[in-house]
């Protein structure tokens, strides 16, 4: 059903988070936990999830202040939000907040289960599914760039797009992320820091394990671009470099990259 779709638990209360955290995980999710909200939102610097189950009576920040601090000018909060409270009659309250579910502690977990299941289906659809050496499974892109707030709108894209999603913020971490994870592209950007993104598409194509990944090399902005796109097409393992603009030309780019091996959507 799913496949490595990212859930953040919010709760403070440590036997009831390990034991969702082993239902999810039973369903194929990946599990990201947090104590209380100060927690998430350190988690949120770095994580897209496809859902957040909250907590509402946690210490340090409860689960109605991380709620205004996730949400954006309009009132709207920036991901899918599951609530889960002891206190039934917090859901009317709820009646007048943009939420995706609430259930009441203490539940049944084959019913938990089905409302996240039905959250997630809902909000991203089906997963983007490829064909690779015979084995039907989800398309998986790995996002490296060091700007968090731009690799969040890539990750948000891609996700919403059906892909299992993993992010690097470092071209040192890149080759790592990519070996252990190992995509079906990798979406990076050239300027990096400390590594260009040039020069880890060499590195990892010249891997037995990462030759196979497709790389899709994009930069930002900048002058003398000529001399620089001259430059990288003459580079080898490049699959394709795009004059970033929008994140949708990522999206397009890799969909292109991976025809070959797509065969349709799960529905």
């Amino acid at each position: 059903m799913s496949d490595k779709r990212v859930i953040l638990l919010v709760d403070d209360d440590v036997n009831l988070q390990q034991l969702v955290k082993l239902a999810l995980q039973s369903r194929g999710y990946k599990v990201e936990t947090a104590n209380d909200g100060w927690e998430a939102l350190e988690r949120l610097k770095t994580l897209t999830p496809n859902l957040i189950v909250l907590d509402l009576t946690m210490p340090k920040m409860g689960g109605l202040v991380f709620y205004s601090k996730i949400c954006d000018n309009s009132n709207r909060p920036k991901y899918p939000i599951l609530i889960l409270s002891a206190r039934a009659y917090m859901e009317k309250l709820f009646q007048d907040f943009i939420i995706d579910g609430f259930m009441t502690k203490p539940f049944e977990i084959d019913e938990f289960l089905d409302k996240v299941d039905s959250i997630i289906n809902k909000r991203f659809g089906a997963l983007k599914i490829i064909k690779v050496a015979g084995e039907e499974r989800a398309a998986r892109v790995c996002i490296v760039d060091n700007d968090p707030p731009e690799t969040k709108k890539i990750s948000d894209a891609f996700l919403a797009c059906g892909y299992v999603v993993d992010c690097a913020f470092k071209g040192s971490e890149a080759v790592e992320h990519v070996y252990t994870f190992l995509p079906d592209v990798v979406v990076i950007n050239l300027n990096l820091p400390d590594i260009g993104g040039d020069d880890i598409i060499v590195q990892l194509k010249g891997m037995d394990r990462t030759k196979n990944v497709k790389f899709l090399l994009y930069m930002n902005q900048l002058a003398e671009k000529t001399i620089v796109i001259d430059k990288i097409s003459q580079k080898e393992g490049i699959d394709l470099f795009i004059d970033f603009v929008n994140v949708q030309q990522l999206v397009t780019g890799a969909n292109e990259l991976l025809k070959q091996y797509a065969v349709g959507d799960t529905g």
